[in-house]
């Protein structure tokens, strides 16, 4: 919240320019770069010292980029990706390293370990699917290290980690503040948003830091009147009987009922509140012991959907037929003793994360896809053609999903001062999810026979008493996973400039996996392929089935080796990371690096069941009972320096990166099955090049930016992918080849002790691909069945024909495989403000040209949703800090 000190220090100096002394000084003493220190190894190093590739964003930066939300300062980090639906429904990629989103609605069921690690300070807070969505207030910094960074902070690190460091409790006596800000969005409802900190000296050894925060973001998103034939849903019987296989034989003779939602118009209706607080409480023991414990309390409230129907006139409209929201209330304790034995630095700290979620989504285009789709709306079975009646396909889905996690480190750091240096440690994670998910996906009210009434399972619904009646499929899973890791790093000064450095990690993970779905005993399924005999594998399958399962392992289809009798998943490893550094100059260090990164394997629900469709690609196919460990190897060389008087930092790295047994996540309803399963598709490559510099111009002009080079590919892909997923040589989806940024800031003396300043930033996207899937031009078809016109999205052609989905039985239609494009896009943003060293006062204009971005292109529900940013925001901030 205070404004930064290098500009206080540059802008005093200019104040003062009526004084002739001011005006020497100003000419012996030129503003210089201010010195970040960042803890990328867990030492506290300056930004240019330390040996890795790390990306800084400072507090004092993100206040004047004006920016509090993950969705809003990536921007500002080119090689950092930000996909998803929404407000904590979102997943983070680094350099390219990405395949298919996870639905959202099996996120915390059937989703991928993410790829990139997300840190609290000291704390891991990543989750599949739903990364932790902390709102940035009174934050230090925020540090980006790309590439694996597996040896120090775990898995999940596979392509890079990124930190969110808060500002700590300090024992200089009394100093508080607040923010406060409104705004206005084009098209949409007003924000505001408060913000305030105090910060105490209780005693010389106590000292508390409060930090609280509420801001409502208003909706720009309209759920308008469903109108068919105008772009509205028809519930279309045609695309229903023609992914069912020809089910309704007579389509355009079958009764149709179009859902409405008369009663759910609403404009602006896509709404976020933000609402928390931090406390922290630091300790100094004694003159070599200190300790720190914080606790985050935060609740994000959604309603509403962030994503438009193309399909639709304009860039805000939807069509919902359920009222949805997102709850999602997370507490966080943390706990740092730090202190000094003999000749050694300790640390020990540790963590609990209590996180629940609680969601309300429409359902309905589930209707527009996959094999069982006329049974989800329509009756025809043993019916005569003459009483065939497609209902109304609305549909929802509920989830209560229950998270907690724990970790506990211990490390210690050798003297820095020293010619080798160690840092080693031990790590501790246990992580429990519960969930239970209710969908209604079968229409129950006028047919009975369709209904399925559902018990609760043990420990979820204990009065025995049935689920309600118009749900008709449940998960009821709980997912644990401990870990245990040692860890360590050496370093070696081989002569006064060059240091080379050896890290090593030995990780084990243990995976339990248990529940059930209304179709599948997932927890006995896991325990008769860890048990692995006749007998065990007999009794849950059957005879017939257990022979084709025990052929399929034989023949290494079926990997089972991870699993124990109790069906518990269990993987161990050590990767390792060597770098050499050599400081050419002061201002110049050259840098290599061989760093190795990973995810642990998944669990499937569905493992080991057969294909559907048994033709082609399918024939023989089985679905894996867990994906497999994916490995990223990475190579970079990079260079860092401080030029032009430390008046021009510049840094950049190219690297190359290597993926074996990519993971991917696959929903395909019409070949394989009607629940989503982890697969392995492949091996990949990526090369790129990132930078970042940041250049006083003047005394009174800061000139920053940063840009991401990547060129991705993937070098194989399994057999029965083959015509599904891109082609060897295709690019991976959602990152571009090309993004950049720049900022500058302009500051003018207006007074002796009040100055005025111009920020203006502007970011590019390049153009990015959707998913890991080439059904684009089949989404685009059933969009046209069912909408009556296309999306009008850009689709890149990557195929003559896609076979994933079987369409030639009711209309001999053929498509071409492409993927739907998430085109380039600049956002620009501009403020201007007063300020002295107590106040400021700002007018901000986020998103200056209206530029309606392409975030992200949402296909889980066979119609394609477009997640888009924030419309234009002209608003007023003001602050206050009292030292």
């Amino acid at each position: 919240m205070k404004f930064n000190k290098l500009h206080f220090a540059v802008l005093t100096a200019i104040a003062a320019s009526g004084s002739a002394y001011a005006e020497e000084a100003k000419k012996q003493e030129k503003a210089k770069i201010e010195i970040i220190e960042v803890t990328a190894t867990k030492r506290s190093e300056s930004i240019q010292e330390v040996p890795v590739t790390v990306t800084a964003i400072t507090g004092d930066n993100l206040e004047t980029l004006g920016v509090s939300n993950f969705d809003q300062y990536v921007e500002f980090l080119p090689n950092v990706t930000f996909q998803g639906t929404g407000p904590g429904q979102n997943e983070i990629y680094i350099r390219g390293a990405a395949t298919t989103q996870t639905s959202i609605a099996v996120s915390s069921v059937q989703a991928l370990q993410p790829s990139v690690a997300f840190y609290l300070d000291e704390q891991p807070v990543s989750m599949q699917g739903r990364n932790l969505d902390i709102y940035a207030t009174d934050v230090e910094r925020i540090e980006v290290l790309p590439g694996p960074q597996g040896t120090l902070f775990g898995a999940s690190s596979q392509s890079g980690t990124v930190r969110l460091i808060t500002n700590k409790p300090h024992h200089d006596g009394f100093s508080a503040g607040f923010d406060t800000s409104t705004s206005s969005t084009t098209g949409g409802d007003m924000s505001n948003s408060v913000e305030a900190y105090f910060n105490m000296s209780l005693t010389d050894s106590l000292a508390v830091r409060v930090t609280t925060y509420n801001d409502h973001q208003g909706g720009w998103i309209d759920n308008i009147l469903n109108v068919p034939g105008e772009g509205g849903y028809t519930g279309s019987a045609e695309v229903i009987s023609r992914i069912s296989g020809g089910a309704l034989t007579n389509p355009e003779d079958v009764p149709v009922t179009v859902p409405k939602n008369d009663a759910l118009v609403e404009d602006n209706f896509n709404t976020a509140n933000y609402a928390g607080a931090r406390f922290g409480l630091a300790y100094i023991i004694n003159n070599e012991w200190d300790l720190l414990v914080q606790h985050t309390q935060q609740s994000l409230d959604t309603e509403g959907v962030f994503a438009y129907d193309p399909n639709l006139e304009g860039e805000s409209s939807t069509n919902r037929f359920t009222p949805e929201s997102n709850n999602d209330d997370f507490g966080l304790t943390t706990w740092t003793l730090e202190g000094r034995l003999e000749h050694l630095d300790i640390v020990y700290t540790g963590g609990y994360l209590d996180r629940d979620i609680n969601s309300t989504i429409d359902y309905t285009g589930y209707t527009n896809g996959g094999l069982y789709s006329a049974y989800y709306v329509c009756n025809y079975s043993g019916i005569p053609e003459a009483d065939q009646e497609c209902l109304d396909p609305t549909k929802f889905y509920k989830e209560q999903t229950d998270t907690s996690r724990m970790t506990h480190e211990f490390r210690v750091n050798t003297s820095a001062e020293n010619r080798w240096r160690v840092t080693a440690g031990v790590f501790y994670d246990s992580q429990e999810l519960s969930t239970v998910g209710q969908f209604k996906i079968a229409n129950t009210e006028k047919f009975p026979d369709l209904q399925t009434t559902l018990k609760g399972s043990e420990g979820i619904n204990s009065n025995g008493g049935p689920f309600p009646s118009e749900v008709s499929f449940v998960n009821d899973v709980t997912h644990t996973i401990d870990q245990i890791a040692v860890f360590g790093q050496l370093e070696f000064d081989i002569t006064d400039t060059v240091t080379a450095s050896f890290g090593a990690r030995w990780y084990q993970i243990d995976d339990i996996y248990k529940g059930s779905t209304s179709t599948v005993d997932v927890s006995g399924r896991l325990r008769a392929f860890g048990d692995g005999s006749d007998a065990a594998l007999t009794e849950f399958f059957g005879a017939e089935e257990a022979t084709a399962i025990q052929a399929a392992i034989a023949s290494g289809q079926l990997e089972t080796s991870l699993l124990d009798s109790n069906g518990t998943l269990t993987v161990d490893d050590t990767i390792i990371k060597a770098s050499i550094d050599w400081q050419v100059s002061n201002d110049i260090m050259l840098f290599t690096s061989y760093s190795e990164g990973f995810r642990p394997p998944v669990t499937n629900r569905v493992g080991g069941g057969s294909a559907t469709n048994q033709e082609g690609a399918f024939d023989g196919f089985r679905i894996p009972v867990y994906s497999t460990t994916d490995s990223l190897d990475n190579v970079e060389f990079g260079f860092k320096s401080t030029l032009l008087d430390q008046t021009l930092r510049l840094n950049a790295t190219a690297y190359y990166s290597k993926i074996s047994d990519l993971q991917t996540s696959r929903f395909d309803p019409t070949n394989i099955s009607f629940l989503v399963f982890t697969d392995n598709v492949g091996d990949a490559e990526i090369k790129g090049i990132d930078g970042d510099f940041t250049w006083v111009a003047t005394d009174n002009l800061i000139i920053s930016g940063a840009f991401s080079f990547i060129d991705t590919e993937l070098t194989s892909v399994n057999d029965e992918l083959a015509g599904i997923a891109p082609t060897i040589g295709s690019r991976l989806p959602y990152s571009a080849e090309f993004s950049g940024n720049l900022q500058a800031q302009y500051f003018h003396p207006i007074s002796k002790d009040m100055i005025g300043y111009i920020n203006g930033s502007i970011s590019y996207t390049g153009e990015r691909l959707a998913g890991m899937t080439m059904d684009a031009y089949v989404v685009e078809d059933a969009t046209n069945l069912i909408y009556g016109t296309g999306s009008g999205l850009s689709i890149q052609k990557e195929a003559d024909t896609y076979s994933g989905v079987n369409y030639q039985d009711s209309n001999g239609q053929t498509f071409a495989g492409g993927r739907y494009v998430q085109d380039s896009y600049i956002l620009a943003n501009l403020s201007f403000g007063v300020t002295n060293e107590e106040w400021k006062a700002e007018i901000f204009i986020d998103n200056l040209t209206d530029e309606s971005a392409i975030l992200y292109i949402d296909t889980q529900q066979f119609t394609p949703k477009v997640v888009s940013n924030r419309p234009r925001t002209i608003g007023f901030r003001f602050s206050y800090d009292f030292y």
